[in-house]
């Protein structure tokens, strides 16, 4: 199980969208310079983040940005925007489990609760920080970069 890097790069985007935001547009070209991938996978998770509110996309080349404060931005929204879990469930089980084996026939029970409360987990965390905790942590980067 892996989370896809679209979560990674829409945190990427989301951090250049506010650290460049006075020096130039953010247009998808910008954002596939800076995380080295191609333009159409950034447009595609600027549509997801617009889709989903978390940002503005101006036509053209008139850049992206907030649809609301970076302080109410979590995590957990940007992963809910771009890296949509299949029936809301992070983990996924293998399909037919041998039921007249006994660990197959009772695997479900066995594990369906315990992963669910590991996905929980994972998703309070996620609630936990927001865009806003990457800008003060860029700020202090630059300055002590400076």
């Amino acid at each position: 199980m892996q989370i896809s890097s679209r979560f990674t790069i829409a945190l990427h985007v989301l951090a250049c969208m506010d650290t460049f935001k006075d020096e130039y547009k953010v247009t998808s070209d910008f954002l596939s310079a800076s995380i080295n991938t191609n333009p159409v996978i950034i447009r595609k998770i600027l549509s997801q983040l617009k889709k989903a509110g978390l940002i503005t996309v101006a036509r053209g080349t008139g850049g992206i940005s907030p649809a609301r404060p970076l302080s109410d931005i979590t995590f957990y929204d940007v992963y809910e925007a771009v890296d949509l879990v299949e029936n809301g469930e992070l983990f996924h089980f293998h399909e037919n489990p041998n039921p007249q084996c006994p660990v197959g026939r009772n695997i479900h029970g066995l594990l369906d609760e315990k992963l669910r409360a590991i996905q929980e987990a994972m998703e309070n965390e996620m609630r936990k920080y927001t865009i806003d905790d990457i800008r003060v942590d860029m700020q202090k980067l630059l300055e002590r970069e400076g």
